[in-house]
C-alpha cells in the first residue's frame, strides 16, 4: 500500500473511535460476530472450548478486533488473536481500546496484510474495508487465503458497486479541483463541492450513503482516498476464485435472494432454475443499492457444507435483536417488514 494511503490513516486513523467509550458500549457489526462465525462456518456446532487462531487482517481503529476478541473472551474460549494494520496511529487507539476493556487475547502487528503468512496460519480471518485499497487486491485475497487453515474460514467486506453510485463521481470532480494540497485543505474543498451538488446530481440522490455529512476522517475515505475500487457479485466471485476459496453466505442473505424483491410467479420459475450465484448477482442488480458485500469464504477445497441447516432441532440465535421483539413484529400473515437504504422489505417466515 503507497505512502498516500498510509499517511491517510495516520493523520485521519478510521473511523474514529474515542477509546473510553468502550466502557459504556460495545461496536458490533458483520463479518465476525461469534455467531455468524460459527453459523456459516462450523454449520453452528463448533465448540468455543477449544482454541481459536484469529487474524484481524487491516484491523484500522480496532471495531472487528474489539468485537471479536470481547466476544471469545465472553464465552471463555482459548483464543488467540492478532491485529495486522499499517498505520501505527490506528494501532494505538485499537491498542488502547483493548486495554480498557482489560483485553488480554490481542498480540498486535504493525505491517502489511500482504506480510499475513508471515504469523502463521488461523481458523479465521477477518478482513473488513481493506482489500479494494490495496494496488493489487488479488495479491491481498491470494496472501489470505494463504494464511487460512485448511479447514477455517474468512469474513470479508468489500465496496458493491451499484450502491456506491455517486461516489466514483464525486471522486473524479474532487481530483480536478483538490488533486493537490494538504488533508485540511482537501477535505475543506470536498465540503463546498457537497455543498454545491445540485438535487439530480447521483450522489445526493443515493440514499445509501451519507459518510460525506460525518467528520472529516469519513469524509475523506469517503470522497478522498487515494485508492479504492468496488466489485459487483461476480467480479467478487472471480477474486476469491483465484485465490482458492469459495463463498458460502452474504450478509444479509436475504438482500442476494431474488425471492426477497420479485413475486412474479413466471420470473421465480425462471430465477429458480439458476445459480446460487446467479441469483445472487440478480439481487443485487435488481436492488441497486448495495454499497458493501459482505460474505464468509472458505477454502475452495473444502468441500462440506459449513453452513448450519434450520432443523427440527435447530435451535434459534437471534443477532442483535430480543425474543419478544421480533415477536411483535411478525405481522398477521406471518411476515415481518424490515426497512434500510431506502427499501422496505416483507419477510415471510416458515411455518410452525
Amino acid at each position: 500500500m503507497n505512502d498516500a494511503v498510509r499517511d491517510q490513516y495516520e493523520d485521519l486513523p478510521y473511523p474514529p473511535r474515542n477509546p473510553e467509550d468502550e466502557r459504556q458500549r460495545l461496536v458490533t457489526g458483520s463479518p465476525s460476530q461469534i455467531v455468524e462465525i460459527d453459523h456459516y462456518l462450523y454449520a453452528g456446532a463448533r465448540d468455543w472450548t477449544e482454541p481459536f487462531r484469529v487474524l484481524v487482517a487491516g484491523g484500522g481503529t480496532g471495531d472487528a478486533l474489539i468485537m471479536v476478541a470481547q466476544q471469545l473472551a465472553d464465552l471463555g474460549c482459548p483464543a488467540e488473536i492478532h491485529y495486522l494494520d499499517l498505520s501505527t496511529a490506528s494501532r494505538a487507539i485499537a491498542g488502547e481500546r483493548a486495554r480498557v476493556r482489560g483485553l488480554t487475547n490481542i498480540e498486535f502487528h504493525t505491517g502489511s496484510l500482504l506480510d499475513a503468512g508471515d504469523l502463521g496460519s488461523f481458523d479465521y480471518i477477518d478482513c473488513c474495508g481493506v482489500l479494494h485499497h490495496l494496488p493489487d487486491p488479488r495479491a491481498g485475497f491470494r496472501a489470505l487465503a494463504g494464511a487460512l487453515k485448511p479447514d477455517g474460514g474468512m469474513g470479508i467486506m468489500v465496496y458493491g458497486e451499484l450502491g456506491r453510485t455517486g461516489v466514483y463521481h464525486a471522486q473524479e470532480m474532487l481530483r480536478m479541483v483538490a488533486g493537490d494540497g494538504g488533508h485540511a485543505e482537501r477535505v475543506g474543498m470536498a465540503r463546498k463541492l457537497v455543498e454545491s451538488l445540485p438535487p439530480t446530481n447521483w450522489l445526493k440522490r443515493n440514499q445509501a450513503i451519507g459518510d460525506y455529512k460525518r467528520e472529516d476522517a469519513a469524509l475523506f475515505d469517503l470522497l478522498l482516498h487515494s485508492r479504492d475500487r468496488a466489485y459487483r457479485v461476480p467480479e467478487l466471485a472471480a477474486e476469491l476464485d483465484q485465490a482458492g476459496l469459495r463463498p458460502v453466505a452474504f450478509i444479509e442473505p436475504a438482500l442476494y435472494d431474488p425471492d426477497t424483491f420479485v413475486r412474479d410467479p413466471e420470473l421465480r420459475r425462471r430465477l429458480a432454475s439458476m445459480s446460487w450465484l446467479d441469483r445472487c448477482a440478480f439481487a443485487e442488480l435488481l436492488s441497486g443499492n448495495l454499497r458493501k458485500h459482505t460474505a464468509y469464504c472458505v477454502p475452495a477445497a473444502q468441500k462440506a457444507d459449513t453452513v448450519a441447516k434450520p432443523t427440527d432441532e435447530a435451535a434459534p440465535v437471534l443477532k442483535n435483536i430480543d425474543g419478544p421483539s421480533l415477536a411483535g413484529a411478525i405481522g398477521p400473515d406471518g411476515s415481518i417488514t424490515v426497512t434500510g437504504d431506502g427499501m422496505e422489505m416483507g419477510i415471510r417466515l416458515p411455518p410452525m
